[in-house]
């Protein structure tokens, strides 16, 4: 069976400190990956925020030109 980690070689038993110091090397690296992707989700949901606004603008534009009426007056 391969060991874990290097404080585990020799070593039968997995104690709370291996798992703790493992969990602490996970949640670094997570926190670096996301840290640099920040920006680019900051920018994605700016990008799809201005969409779903300009999408309403002008699909609330055409429905509001297709209920406008028309009144003519004519003088005879």
């Amino acid at each position: 069976m391969a060991a874990l980690t290097k404080s585990t070689e020799g070593q039968d038993r997995i104690t709370r400190d291996d798992i703790e110091s493992k969990l602490r090397e996970i949640t670094g690296e997570v926190a670096e990956v996301g840290k640099a992707s920040m920006g680019y989700a900051i920018a994605a949901g700016a990008l799809a925020l201005t969409a779903v606004v300009a999408g309403a603008y002008f699909l609330g534009r055409r429905k509001g030109k297709k209920r406008t009426t028309v009144v003519e007056v004519r003088r005879v």
